[in-house]
């Protein structure tokens, strides 16, 4: 009976078995759903990012968002400068973390904490796009989407009441969001004082863990408790508004701003030497300092007098009285050719004492050539009263590039005078009808200054700086700026054509100190012109 048992379970089992198959296959194919419908197919371009992200989760962002540029340059500058990089990083990582290191472990009672293995292994970070933003202000501000799947090797080994531990880091991953600014620009190497860095989002930090060979993060709750107090921190620190930030250049020494102002005084020459045919001279005095744009200041002309008085006064501002030199020029004023020099001298700003008037007599030479036999003939003399005044520690801002209230002129200013600072940035879409050579003509109370010219440039920049010294607030005052160009070509047609002006009120400048705009230029189509000004008072 066992025997039969046997052979007729099998039996069953395998009738059962062959039964259940026809009846699922029976079941399968006579019952599908009829009102299965065709898939929508939509081309990609419909979709929004959201969906584009959920369907290609990889996909690069400068395809998902059209204000990301490709940065595959950058990409592939990394790939063969990384294994460079690597160990300049972890060298300079390792010069920074060693003496802190140092300095803490006392704290905790451990004995030593050294680095085994530091290496930030082969794969480098890549750049899935970058965004590049333009703003009117010296600033330039990049958001990269940087994502790091490397494998680096940090391993530590801590020594502490006679035991050894090693920890060890591997397997990173890093995907940030940072905004990099760099500001103000200078023109000075390397061309920005500081960098700024922020996070827009938290970042996604994973890594690997061990101690003594057993990977920690395996230990359960630990993993995300660690990944998130990370994002916490970091976020807590850097996240936008918060930012880190490096220090570069000192701002006020790259941008060489005005940091006092020069009361010159002509007082008199003496003993001129006769340069006219009838024994006299038309003597006048130019007076300029180095390392300044502005063009020479001039006294009046006393005709026929070899030992003229001026008495006049002149204001100049001072951008560096280490090394620049006040120069002083004699001339004899002619009415028809060439102005004939008479003798010069300079004195170096640093030989002023701040504050304080110095009346000085100087010899009158041919040049500043030491060696030259020349200078010892006698030309005469000039007398000339200087003082220097500085502006106060406390009235210069703290931050120069966020500067925005006036800064203070120093003492001695005329009461309720100051200073106008104008900066002319750049130019855009300016055109002319037969040449585009543009430079800026600035004309205020009389006076005319103007850029360096740009050839054959629709988008000129020039970043140029004038200043004005004035008595009183322009309240009441307009200044003038058109965009000029001028043929390279010799002839006289169509030498000079305006391609576009506008006239700025300054008392919005007076009451918010300063403004930095871009104006659409009158008589052109498109043409733009970015100008920045300042008013620094005297009160």
């Amino acid at each position: 009976m066992g025997f039969v048992s046997t052979i007729l379970g099998f039996c069953g089992f395998g009738v059962g078995i062959s039964l259940g198959l026809v009846i699922g296959y029976y079941l399968f194919i006579y019952f599908q759903p009829c009102d299965v419908k065709d898939p929508v197919i939509r081309p990609l371009v419909e979709r929004d990012a959201k969906s584009l992200q959920q369907i290609l989760s990889e996909i690069p962002l400068w395809i998902k968002c059209p204000d990301y540029d490709r940065v595959d340059w950058l990409n592939k500058f990394l790939e063969y400068m990384w294994p460079y990089l690597d160990k300049a990083i972890c060298r300079t990582a390792k010069n920074i973390a060693t003496p802190i290191i140092a300095e803490q472990i006392p704290k905790y009672k451990i004995d030593s904490v050294e680095f085994e293995t530091l290496t930030l292994g082969s794969l480098p970070p890549t750049f899935q796009g970058m965004k590049v933003y333009v703003t009117d202000e010296k600033e330039l501000i990049m958001e990269p989407s940087l994502k790091w799947a490397g494998n680096p090797n940090v391993t530590v080994a801590v020594k502490a009441f006679g035991l050894k531990a090693t920890v060890q880091v591997v397997d990173l991953q890093v995907f940030a969001a940072p905004r990099i600014t760099l500001k103000p620009l200078v023109p000075s190497f390397p061309c920005f004082a500081k960098i700024l860095v922020s996070l827009m989002e938290k970042p996604h930090v994973d890594f690997g863990l061990k101690l003594l060979g057993a990977d920690l993060m395996s230990i359960p709750g630990l993993y995300r408790f660690v990944q998130e107090t990370i994002k916490d921190q970091v976020a807590n620190m850097y996240l936008w508004p918060k930012t880190l930030e490096v220090q570069i250049l000192d701002p006020s020494k790259a941008m060489k701003k005005p940091v006092g102002i020069l009361h010159v005084k002509i007082l008199r020459a003496m003993k001129l030497r006769k340069k006219d045919l009838m024994g006299g001279a038309d003597p006048y005095v130019k007076v300029k300092l180095t390392e300044s744009k502005l063009p020479s200041k001039k006294t009046t002309v006393k005709h026929k007098n070899l030992n003229p008085e001026w008495d006049e006064e002149f204001n100049m501002v001072v951008k560096d009285p280490e090394t620049q030199t006040l120069e002083l020029s004699v001339y004899d004023w002619e009415q028809i050719g060439k102005h004939d020099k008479m003798g010069m001298n300079v004195v170096p700003l640093k030989d002023l004492t701040p504050d304080e008037s110095k009346t000085m007599t100087l010899d009158l030479l041919k040049n500043m050539d030491s060696n030259d036999t020349q200078n010892d003939k006698d030309r005469g003399q000039i007398m000339v009263e200087l003082t220097y005044k500085p502006f106060k520690e406390d009235e210069l801002p703290k931050e120069f590039e966020e500067s925005d209230a006036a800064q203070k002129v120093p003492e001695g200013t005329p009461p309720g005078g100051g200073v106008l600072m104008i900066t002319v940035h750049e130019a855009q879409d300016v055109e002319g009808k037969h040449h585009t050579n543009p430079y800026v003509r600035i004309i205020f109370k009389g006076e005319e200054r103007k850029t360096k010219q740009v050839k054959k440039n629709r988008d000129p920049r020039w970043d140029e700086d004038f200043t004005f010294v004035l008595e009183e607030p322009p309240v009441n005052d307009r200044l003038h700026l058109e965009v000029v160009s001028t043929s390279m070509r010799i002839g006289l047609l169509h030498p000079k054509e305006v391609l576009g002006y506008i006239d700025i009120s300054l008392s919005d400048v007076v009451n918010n100190k300063r403004i930095n705009e871009k104006y659409h230029l009158i008589d052109s189509k498109n043409g733009r012109l970015q100008v920045e000004l300042q008013w620094r008072t005297a009160s």
